[in-house]
């Protein structure tokens, strides 16, 4: 089992990475860059935002891995029950979501 202090410390361990509140949940971010993942405590799960290949990847990994279920879920926000799924797992989603963040926009595929 993830808590929230040993999220919060894979989260933060990539440089240049920040804590925040975000609604009822906390958000971690690189500094003057966008969100890569949020945790909610209520449930202890963590949303991690990849990208929908990415995200497929990831949902055959786990049955406690699934897309949140809105638009976000469409662009490949994905929820990790941190109950169990396995630490290397959730590891390797925030640096990918993390790497995503840190492409330059040019890298970035622009949806038209």
């Amino acid at each position: 089992m993830i808590t929230e202090a040993v999220f919060a410390q894979l989260a933060l361990s990539f440089p240049g990475t920040e804590q925040t509140p975000h609604f009822e949940r906390v958000g971690f971010k690189v500094t003057g860059k966008r969100m890569f993942a949020t945790y909610l405590a209520k449930d202890n799960t963590a949303n991690i935002f990849l990208t929908p290949k990415e995200q497929a990847v990831f949902c055959q990994m786990e049955e406690e891995i699934y897309p949140v279920p809105n638009k976000w879920g469409e662009k490949g926000a994905t929820t990790f029950e941190l109950d169990t799924v396995p630490q290397h797992i959730i590891l390797e989603a925030l640096l990918s979501a993390y790497n995503e963040v840190m492409k330059p926009k040019d890298k970035r595929k622009i949806k038209k």
